[in-house]
């Protein structure tokens, strides 16, 4: 039997219906809306005239609603559902039509009726509910309420996210559902400040893990570009695609003061279900994140997960691992707002985890009393150390040039300098491990570095302490420094034409970029080419140097004369070549022979190279014939028999000697006939000696002609062997004494009481007082006056002040 509109009514009503005119008229209105049978559907002109009825007469449009609630509540407890479907469809035309100032009253009975489904256990009731709800999200309410509240429509949305209903369909519909209601609850409230505060951690600790929780069931789908278009139908989208969608909808309305509130429960959803690990997801949800809100605020996000690194700067190295990918990737996408107003903060933050990830990996431990047993597996330790150097690479591309020098020199200062940095916690073992990853990290801030002005973007005190690097006996720090000051020097991308060494006939074909050097390049190379060139010269010199060594050697010897060469520069990066030839010959040295055979097959290949850039033929013709030569005679002195994975050598390296060698009387001369420096020329390169062999800890030609000085000031002596020993042992015995009282002395300041310094200070700072005073007595004197000269009461004599009308000047000094 199919329900009629009057047998679901009170006793009471069916007494009124019999007298219809008694009934009021909102009522009948809304009676006379639903059919006999369900089935029809809402009574198309009823509702019309109830519709005009509600514009006529605002003021019962909240009794129409409180009528129409308690119908909705009859019925679903009746479950006939066919007449809850028609009120609340009732319900939606009345708000869509109503925009008047009584409309609020009436809103509240909506909001009961939604809030009566919602709570009902059929899906399909939730879903209709939820529906309807979003209908009314979309309104746009001309009058404010003041005392509306949304608590149970978050909480109750995200609990249908979260839905776990057996019948797989009903699960994603209504999960579904559960997204769209808090889509909708975000669209009513974000921009309406009477409204509770929806950005409140209260409501975003329910409503963003209930959306990661959806979006992580369909991870296999690709995330979507930074402005997604909608060209899917919305009934075939997935839970995880509808996510996407509100979560960056919900980043999208985020002002500056609620990007905290909605990133951090972002970050304890991925702690809570160990996220961080996988990558993937982690860094999906922050690419959304990045893209969605708006790019001035993107600091606030990388702030936020430095911060959580520091949170968990003692859980394992696969989570940190996972924050700072997440970093590298969010550093990417936020570009030069990336890092905000606190540069150095940033890479402060991410060079202190560096260094904790070498001590966990020195020590075995987290030094922690909770998780000290937990063992520790080196090589996730080197992947995190990977990747926070990576990372700083990443956030360094984003700065500009100014910023980049205060990073290069900030880092610079982190790393522990041989011989002055004094060992704390930390063994010999450790400070290398961090010199090495300080470098990396440095190379990665290096990398793409382009500068018009050199000598302000490299002061001394960021190239003295790295070419002190370049001395030390470790291969992978010299290869390190190497690599730096080839990606320092290349600011027009020719480093990868010289990448690998060898003998190009014409180098025209290599399609070089070369601009004229300029004043502030002059001025660079004037301070610092001495510097270079001994740090080229040193590191052929060592045993250890390899292939890699080599080719970093020539990038960096071709680089200088791209960038920075000019006459006086050319003739000298000539003097060095042959000074390497000569290197190689020396018997002194005790190189081995793959090393002799490539600092010729190095000095070669430099020298076809600077004779094309000179574009003097003779210069050309003569390094040529000594090719050519030995191509037939001595392939082993040629990059292409050195420089390969089996080097073809020999066991023994015989005399060299004539047309095998560049002849540097030859080169002088052909070049002197085109306006070089023949002099200048004809003078053997030779290392100068600086501190920075002792900071180090080598020894270097340098030593020898500064003992050599030392010997020929004593020409007044006969020069015998014991005259020579004793030379050597004082030189010695200074730089030991020397060494000493530095020791002593940085042992002082870190030991002694501060009472003690500071009383040290006071004595030294009187000390030189009293000598400045006894020096401006005696040349500083008072000048002779007319007037003569007192006696002060404790015998000594001072200039009396006399008026200037009282003096007796000589006659010639008045006109």
């Amino acid at each position: 039997m199919k329900d009629h509109p009057q047998a679901h009514t009170s006793p009471c009503e069916r007494v009124c219906g019999c007298c219809g005119a008694l009934r009021p008229r909102y009522k009948r209105l809304v009676d006379n809306i639903f059919p006999e049978d369900p089935e029809d559907g809402l009574v198309k002109a009823n509702m019309e005239k109830l519709t005009f009825y509600a514009l006529s007469a605002p003021e019962k449009l909240d009794r129409i609603g409180a009528y129409l609630s308690e119908r909705l509540s009859r019925d679903v407890a009746r479950h006939r559902y066919g007449y809850v479907c028609i009120a609340m469809e009732a319900l939606d035309q009345l708000l869509m039509a109503c925009h008047c100032q009584s409309i609020n009253l009436f809103v509240e009975s909506f909001l009961k009726m939604v809030r009566k489904l919602l709570e009902a256990d059929k899906p399909n009731l939730q879903i209709l509910g939820t529906n309807s709800f979003v209908k009314f999200a979309n309104i746009e309410e001309d009058t404010p309420s003041y005392h509306r509240s949304y608590d149970f429509f978050v909480s109750r949305f995200s609990e249908m996210c979260h839905s776990s209903y057996e019948d797989p369909d009903f699960r994603t519909k209504i999960r579904m559902a559960g997204i769209k209601g808090l889509q909708g609850v975000v669209r009513k409230t974000v921009n309406d400040e009477l409204q509770a505060n929806i950005w409140d951690p209260q409501h975003m600790d329910k409503i963003v893990p209930s959306l990661l929780f959806n979006l992580q069931s369909g991870e296999g789908t690709e995330s979507r570009s930074p402005s997604p278009l909608q060209s899917s139908k919305k009934e075939k989208e997935s839970p995880a695609e509808l996510t996407e969608r509100c979560f960056r909808e919900l980043l999208g309305r985020a002002a500056y003061g609620n990007i905290k509130n909605a990133v951090t429960p972002v970050l304890m959803h991925l702690d809570n279900h160990s996220l961080w690990e996988g990558k993937t997801f982690a860094v999906r949800c922050f690419k959304i994140i990045m893209y969605s809100i708006q790019s001035q605020h993107s600091h606030l996000v990388i702030q936020q997960l430095l911060g959580h690194l520091d949170a968990n700067s003692k859980s394992s190295a696969t989570v940190r691992a996972g924050i700072v990918e997440v970093l590298l990737e969010a550093a990417a996408i936020a570009a030069s707002g990336s890092v905000g107003p606190t540069v150095l903060e940033v890479f402060n933050t991410l060079l202190r985890h560096l260094r904790l990830s070498v001590d966990y990996e020195l020590t075995g431990s987290y030094d922690c009393t909770n998780i000290g047993t937990k063992i520790i597996k080196e090589h996730e330790e080197r992947q995190l150390q990977e990747a926070v150097i990576r990372t700083i690479g990443s956030f360094a591309n984003t700065l500009p040039t100014y910023q980049r020098s205060e990073v290069m020199l900030f880092i610079m200062g982190k790393i522990p300098i041989p011989g002055i940095t004094a060992v704390t916690i930390l063994s010999l073992n450790g400070n290398r491990m961090i010199q090495v990853m300080l470098l990396k990290s440095l190379r990665q801030v290096t990398c793409g570095f382009q500068t018009t002005n050199m000598l302000t973007a490299l002061p001394n005190s960021f190239l003295d302490p790295l070419l002190s690097f370049a001395l030390q006996e470790d291969a992978e720090i010299r290869l390190l420094v190497l690599e730096i000051l080839v990606s320092l020097i290349d600011r027009h991308d020719n480093l990868p034409k010289f990448s690998t060494i060898s003998i190009i006939s014409d180098i025209s074909v290599l399609k070089l970029k070369v601009d004229k050097c300029s004043r502030q390049d002059n001025l660079f190379m004037k301070k610092h080419a001495q510097h270079l060139y001994r740090h080229i010269y040193l590191c052929c010199k060592e045993q250890s140097s390899v292939r890699p060594h080599f080719e970093k050697l020539y990038s960096l010897l071709a680089l200088i004369s791209m960038e920075l060469a000019n006459e006086e520069v050319v003739v000298d990066l000539i003097r060095v070549a042959l000074a390497l030839q000569d290197l190689a010959l020396s018997s002194e040295e005790m190189l081995p022979v793959y090393n002799r055979c490539a600092v010729h097959a190095l000095s070669s290949a430099y020298l076809n190279l600077i004779s094309q850039l000179t574009t003097v033929p003779a210069f050309c013709q003569h390094v040529h014939e000594v090719i050519e030569m030995r191509q037939k005679e001595s392939p082993y002195l040629l990059p292409e028999d050195v420089f390969i994975e089996n080097p073809k050598i020999p066991k023994t390296l015989e005399k060299l000697e004539g047309e095998l060698l560049f002849q540097q009387a030859k080169i002088t001369e052909v070049l002197g006939g085109s306006g070089y420096n023949t002099e200048r020329l004809a003078t053997p390169y030779v290392p100068q000696f600086t501190d920075e062999d002792r900071l180090s800890k080598r020894k270097s030609i340098g030593e020898t002609i500064s003992l050599q000085v030392e010997v020929e000031s004593r020409n007044t002596e006969e020069i015998t062997f014991e005259t020579l020993k004793n030379a050597i042992v004082d030189s010695v015995g200074v730089e030991e004494q020397e060494k000493e009282r530095r020791r002593q002395v940085v042992e002082k300041f870190q030991k002694a009481p501060f009472e003690e310094i500071a009383a040290h200070c006071g004595a030294r700072a009187t000390m030189l007082q009293s000598k400045l005073n006894q020096i401006f007595e005696i040349t500083i004197r008072p000048p002779p006056s007319p007037s003569g000269t007192i006696t002060s009461s404790y015998g000594q004599t001072q200039s009396r002040s006399v008026p200037v009308y009282e003096m007796k000047f000589p006659d010639l000094c008045v006109y």
